[in-house]
């Protein structure tokens, strides 16, 4: 009892935490990319400081699930592998495509994501695989369905998006491009737009609060940045198309 009121606690925390996330991106764009900027201390460098944040969603997630006493349960073990597919993508095959050997992250920011990445991730291995209920009878369940659709959907969006970007420099070119191809036609950050349909499908296909509130804090961290993006690129281009929105076609 003890453990799932610390549980429901962390999960108020994430939702808390996402609003106040969502208000200072406004104010202060993120120090990352091509808006990484002086002042915020000692760096790392990008590469490894992503991998650093991002393991605790492959390591801390697989070994607070398989604590539970359903995780040899099919549904609990097809959210694993649902999660792991994006995680250890993002966390140790992403980082070492790109083209980042410069650029520096500031250690605050990997310390604040990596707290962010270890509780999110005990928050939904644990409901996945003791607090949730969910039998087989789950996997014929509309909300399941329409969930793993929307997840898939969005994992192919950010596939796709992430190989577009990765792959407009040629070797030795520098510098930034504007990204054509795929969802881009639509918006300036579709990678963002994927992770974001990935979460929307995680949260529907467990029908939890742990995943409603890493969709909510997904949503709060991204938009965010996406509108930032959009602005920087329509700034730096002066051909850049003028028909694309920030992150969702038609709307934003």
């Amino acid at each position: 009892m003890i453990e799932q009121n610390i549980h429901y606690w962390l999960m108020i925390f994430i939702f808390t935490w996402a609003c106040f996330t969502f208000i200072s991106l406004f104010i202060t764009t993120a120090p990352y990319g091509k808006f990484s900027r002086k002042g915020w201390g000692f760096s790392l460098p990008s590469k490894w400081g992503w991998i650093i944040y991002e393991t605790p969603s492959v390591v801390l997630f697989g070994w607070v699930f398989f604590m539970g006493r359903s995780w040899m349960n099919p549904v609990p073990l097809i959210f694993f592998f649902m999660w792991q597919l994006h995680y250890f993508n993002r966390t140790y095959i992403y980082p070492f495509r790109l083209n980042a050997s410069s650029k520096k992250t500031p250690f605050t920011i990997v310390l604040l994501a990596f707290i962010f990445t270890a509780i999110n991730s005990y928050i939904n291995a644990r409901w996945i695989s003791e607090y949730g209920n969910y039998p087989t009878s789950w996997l014929s369940d509309p909300r399941f369905l329409i969930g793993l659709t929307i997840f898939f959907i969005g994992w192919v969006i950010n596939i796709k998006s992430d190989n577009i970007l990765l792959n407009l420099r040629g070797p030795g070119e520098t510098g930034y491009k504007i990204p054509y191809g795929g969802m881009f036609k639509y918006v300036s950050s579709p990678n963002y737009l994927g992770e974001i349909l990935v979460w929307t499908g995680w949260a529907i296909a467990t029908w939890s609060m742990a995943g409603a509130s890493f969709l909510v804090f997904t949503f709060c961290n991204l938009v965010p940045r996406a509108i930032s993006g959009h602005k920087w690129y329509r700034t730096k281009f002066d051909n850049y198309p003028p028909e694309r929105k920030a992150i969702f076609p038609g709307l934003i």
